[in-house]
This record gives structure tokens, sequence and C-alpha cells, in this order.
């Protein structure tokens, strides 16, 4: 899979016009399309379920990428696969029997995800790295779209960078929150090779002239 990918968020999206951005997307040179799914529990924020994974599904013709911030994500994963989820990365901070979590993601058929929350260590990673396809460094703290980047985030990227060569992993590097044009060519550079961007794209007056300029 190639990388220097970019995910648009669904969660920046307007949804009363939803479709019509998917389909923007779809146009555009985004590489895959990011849906946000919290729960109010482990995150303090609601956002979208099936329904809208449906929708998703049914207009979008990129790579379905599924971040679930949410307790128990072993209970809807099967469903989110059976709605299209190419993707499903969950949580390290939310799975008490991770391996179980990540084999059932992949046994159904999708790539699966571990996400680090910003005061969550790397380190933690070292018995599940060679066995995920992709880990998401969150770069603010969840719930919330439009916050401010934490610096911290680039020796995050570098410290898994090292984990995935010296445990022959395959996995991707994402990132997600606070990506925008003034730094995403520094996030590529420093061994990102997904970028989950949100307010910056939608909230763009063109988005995906602003897709282009944050792949370059």
């Amino acid at each position: 899979m190639k990388t220097k990918l970019i995910a648009p968020s669904l969660l920046s999206a307007d949804f009363g016009n939803l479709q019509r951005d998917i389909e923007m997307l779809n146009r555009s040179q985004a590489d895959w399309l990011h849906v946000d799914v919290m729960d109010g529990r482990f995150v303090p924020n609601i956002s979208f379920g099936f329904p809208v994974m449906k929708t998703v599904q049914e207009h979008g013709t990129k790579f379905i990428d599924v971040h679930l911030m949410i307790v128990e994500p072993e209970k809807y994963i099967d469903e989110f696969i059976r709605l299209g989820a190419d993707l499903i990365s969950v949580h390290y901070e939310t799975c008490t029997h991770l391996h179980r979590t990540i084999a059932q993601i992949q046994d159904g058929g999708a790539k699966a995800g571990i996400v680090l929350n910003p005061a969550t260590p790397v380190l933690l990673l070292e018995d599940i790295i060679s066995e995920v396809d992709l880990v998401l460094l969150m770069s603010v703290n969840p719930g919330f779209g439009g916050q401010k980047f934490i610096a911290n985030t680039y020796k995050k990227i570098a410290e898994t960078k090292d984990l995935i060569l010296s445990n022959n992993s395959t996995a991707l590097i994402q990132v997600d929150g606070g990506v925008n044009i003034d730094n995403a060519a520094k996030l590529f550079d420093a061994g990102a090779d997904v970028l989950v961007a949100g307010n910056a794209v939608f909230s763009s007056e063109d988005p995906e002239r602003t897709i282009e300029l944050l792949k370059i």
C-alpha cells in the first residue's frame, strides 16, 4: 500500500449534505474516508453510528477507515465490517483483550489498527506491533475536532517507526488531530504514512485543493 495518504475525517463534514461531501471526497485526491465513532463514554462526545456508516458505504468509493473511540468495541466490529469498513482501529486504552480484538477485526476481513492517546507511551505496543496493520497516534485528546496539535507527536512518530522496524512490522503510522497544511509535510517527513484532516479540509473554501496541498 502506498504511503503519504490523506484521510479526511467525516466528523467535520456537513451532515445536512453528507452525500454531497462524500461525493466531493470521491472526486478529490483523498485516499481514505475517515469515520470517527464516539460513544460519550470513552470520550466526552457522541458522534454517529451505523446509519451514517451505511450512508458512507452507499456513496463512498474510497477505502473506509473506521476509528472506534468507544468502550467494548468488540461488540460492534462485525457490524462495521458488514457496513463496509476496510480498516478498523481500536484504542489500546479500551481493550482488555487486545490480541483477541485485533484478531476479530482481521478474521472478519478488515485491516486492524491500534490507537494511542497522547499520554499513552508507544512502548506498550511492543507485544502487538507485529500483528497490526496500522498505529494511529492521536495528536490531540480525542473527542472533539478543531483542537491544537500536540507537538510531542513528532517524537512519538519516531518511536513508533523504530518499534515497527525493530519488529519487522509492516504497520503504517497514522496521525489524527490538528493536522493542516502547515504541518502535514513535517509529519510525513517525520515518518507518518497517513494523515487524518477534518477541519482543515471541510472549513476550507476549496476542500479539494486543500487535500492536494496536504499531500505535497
